[in-house]
């Protein structure tokens, strides 16, 4: 497996893999058990996202992303979906290591899907230790959110990678959890 930035010509691949994990296109039960991404990403958004250095992914090989995670600056974004507009929103209240998010810089970490085929091998791991590099000298943080419900991220998020809860923020009737890590520091 090679974990390396996304290109344009990831997209069409990119975008299966969200379509086939999106909260909509899965039972309450599949939700349940393997998780789900939200938001609206096309072919364009993603060839977009990939052009500007937002997608990391994980390469199997010939062609097949195995799993991709966006790593961006929320405040940036253009259309950003309403979970993002709330954790924007809700950011002098969730506190990062004795401060306010709203005084930290940090990008916005997510989502990250992996394929079925290669859950339990390491892909977002592998992602998620790419993010912690990658954001070297450009955060103090990389932070997520998880929506209520989506036990499998947290699981992944919190329990095992050890991403520490800032607090919670509702948009539209539903509930998130944002959540953070350090990012790397640059070498001295």
């Amino acid at each position: 497996m090679r974990f390396r930035y996304a290109a344009e010509a990831d997209a069409p691949a990119m975008a299966r893999l969200f379509a086939a994990n999106h909260h909509d296109a899965l039972s309450e039960e599949q939700r349940a058990a393997q998780g789900f991404v939200q938001g609206a990403f096309g072919i364009d958004t993603l060839r977009a996202m990939a052009r500007d250095g937002e997608l990391l992914v994980a390469d199997a090989g010939h062609g097949r992303v195995a799993g991709l995670l966006a790593l961006s600056v929320a405040a940036d974004m253009g259309d950003p979906p309403a979970a993002v507009l709330g954790l924007l929103r809700a950011q002098p209240e969730l506190v990062w290591q004795g401060r306010p998010l709203s005084e930290v810089p940090w990008l916005l970490y997510g989502p990250v899907v992996v394929d079925a085929a290669f859950r339990g091998h390491g892909v977002a791991r592998g992602l998620f230790g790419m993010a912690v590099e990658a954001s070297a000298g450009r955060a103090e943080a990389l932070v997520a959110f998880i929506e209520a419900g989506n036990a499998p991220s947290w699981r992944v998020h919190v329990d095992a990678f050890g991403m520490t809860p800032l607090g919670e923020y509702t948009v539209a009737g539903r509930t998130y959890t944002a959540v953070a890590t350090p990012a790397e520091q640059p070498a001295a």
